[in-house]
C-alpha cells in the first residue's frame, strides 16, 4: 500500500506543478491568451523560469502531507519536484 501512496503523491505533485505553471503564465504572461503567453515565454527564454515558479505549489502540498502524517505522499510530491527539476534542466540546456 505504500507504493500506492507514493504514486498518489507523484500525481498530486505533477498536477500542482501544472497548475502552478498555468497560474504563473496568467500572472506573469504578456500575451492575450494562455497559449499566446506560453509561446512568448518560450520565445523570450523565460519558460523554464516560469516552470520553476510553478513548482512552488509543490511546497504547499509537501507540507500539507507532512503535517497530516502522510509521509509516503510527501515523498511522492518530492519525487515529482525532482522530475520537474530534471525536465527543467534538460529544457534549459538543450
Amino acid at each position: 500500500m505504500k507504493n500506492k501512496e507514493v504514486i498518489i503523491g507523484i500525481v498530486i505533485g505533477l498536477i500542482a506543478s501544472a497548475v502552478g505553471l498555468t497560474l504563473s503564465l496568467l500572472f506573469f504572461g504578456t500575451g492575450d491568451s494562455l497559449n499566446n503567453s506560453l509561446n512568448i515565454a518560450i520565445a523570450q527564454g523565460v519558460f523554464t523560469k516560469l516552470v520553476s515558479i510553478g513548482a512552488l505549489l509543490n511546497l504547499g502540498a509537501f507540507f500539507l502531507f507532512i503535517n497530516t502524517n502522510k509521509e509516503s505522499r510527501a515523498k511522492g510530491v518530492l519525487i515529482a519536484t525532482v522530475i520537474v527539476a530534471l525536465i527543467t534542466i534538460i529544457i534549459r540546456f538543450t
